[in-house]
């Protein structure tokens, strides 16, 4: 029975990818039955003792009590309570990705099959942006801006950020033990990173330049010459590819850099969306300032009363499209200050172990984790299935690929 299980284990985490890209069912399937195939190991081993004694445990723990009680304090408790009280799920698929880790390590060979699937993804990115359709025929709903095999969103970017990390250490890995592999690994890394640009997603793109130079950075495989030549080289290619295209040029240049510098003029800044949003959000969270609407709940509270609506100012959409507006209208200065103590503290705990290792597979979680805090840039909403997913799965790696740091072997459970 437990080698049966641990076979649908290694085979449900390697479709993870393609259950993101399926849909949220899909995915949300995909990770239950992870979790429940852990449950059954974790009661025939008794791993209770790993809740009592693992720190890590514990800080995931006091988050999601801080949820519940977020729950039953939200302006509208059933829109907060399937989102709160269901990330217990995430806790469980952390648990499930350790534990995956502790038996057996060479399931190491999983980020082969997600490297295929990012492959195709990839593939399909350049077919839309040079054909118009995907593979599949799908494109066109939102103008230029690629939606792959997401058909309905443009979120094709933010999926390849979520694991063009991970997969470029494996395959950095495998490279740098070639002939001319360290220069083969800089080019595909490049065709990766470009694939983001030509989404037309301003935002995962910022992203994408950032984890590229700190990825670069932490990894001991190249010389800093060498990576001070990257850098330089990379708003060539960056600008190259923008002006060989004339919607990339519009959505880059035309709406940003080009549109301020002929106005100059400050409504060009109050009109912009983002900014609306941004503003609402901090409206929300001046109204609420310690506890916030509750998760989920911004939408209750700027598409409800007219009234209050425009004393607000309110801009009324889904989420306010920012990650630290979004913790603060929907969670108040408490909630944030614990959701990001939380996660700060998880990411930050094992640095020096994870640069001293040098285990790119690390390296590269922890940098998709960092980028998820930039400031200002515009994001989907943190908990969200889609996001907190990629989030709590690049958690789940940046712990489980090290002996060091991988729950079950510092506990050293059977």
């Amino acid at each position: 029975m437990g080698k049966l299980l641990e076979k649908f284990y290694y085979i449900f985490l390697s479709i993870v990818p393609l259950s993101i890209i399926i849909g949220p069912a899909i995915s949300l399937i995909n990770i239950v039955i992870l979790s429940i195939i852990y449950l059954y190991f974790f009661f025939k081993f008794n791993h209770l003792n790993l809740l009592k004694k693992n720190n890590t445990i514990k800080i995931f723990l006091i988050l999601y009590l801080y949820l519940i009680i977020n729950s039953f304090i939200s302006l509208n408790f059933e829109t907060s309570a399937y989102r709160n009280f269901g990330f217990m799920r995430f806790i469980l698929f952390f648990l499930a990705i350790n534990y995956l880790f502790y038996i057996n390590e060479k399931n190491i060979k999983i980020f082969n099959f997600w490297t295929i699937i990012l492959s195709l993804f990839i593939f399909d990115v350049y077919f839309e942006r040079i054909n118009g359709t995907n593979i599949l025929g799908w494109g066109g709903n939102y103008g230029n801006r690629i939606v792959s095999f997401f058909k309905d969103e443009p979120i094709a970017a933010s999926f390849i950020n979520g694991f063009i990390f991970i997969l470029s250490a494996q395959m950095l890995s495998f490279f740098k033990k070639k002939k001319f592999g360290k220069i083969i690994f800089l080019i595909f890394l490049s065709i990766i990173f470009i694939s983001v640009l030509i989404t037309g997603e301003r935002s995962n793109t910022i992203k994408a330049v950032f984890g590229l130079i700190l990825f670069i950075s932490l990894i001991d495989v190249y010389d800093f010459k060498t990576k001070i030549i990257f850098f330089i080289a990379l708003p060539t290619i960056m600008i190259f590819t923008i002006f060989n295209s004339d919607y990339l040029k519009n959505r880059y240049y035309g709406q940003i850099i080009s549109k301020i510098y002929k106005e100059k003029n400050i409504n060009t800044f109050n009109d912009n969306i983002y900014i609306k949003l941004y503003r609402s959000g901090f409206s929300v969270f001046k109204n609420y300032p310690l506890t916030g609407v509750g998760n989920k709940n911004y939408r209750i509270e700027t598409c409800g009363n007219a009234e209050v609506v425009k004393k607000n100012k309110y801009y009324c959409l889904t989420h306010p499209h920012q990650i630290y507006f979004e913790l603060l209208s929907e969670h108040g200065l408490i909630g944030t200050i614990v959701i990001l103590y939380t996660f700060f503290v998880l990411i930050f705990k094992n640095l020096r172990v994870i640069i001293n290792s040098q285990n790119y597979l690390q390296i590269g979680a922890f940098t998709f984790l960092i980028c998820n805090f930039l400031p200002f840039i515009p994001s989907g909403s943190f908990f969200s299935d889609f996001n907190i997913s990629l989030f709590i799965l690049n958690l789940s790696i940046l712990y489980a690929v090290n002996k060091k740091t991988n729950i079950f072997f510092k506990e050293n459970l059977k």
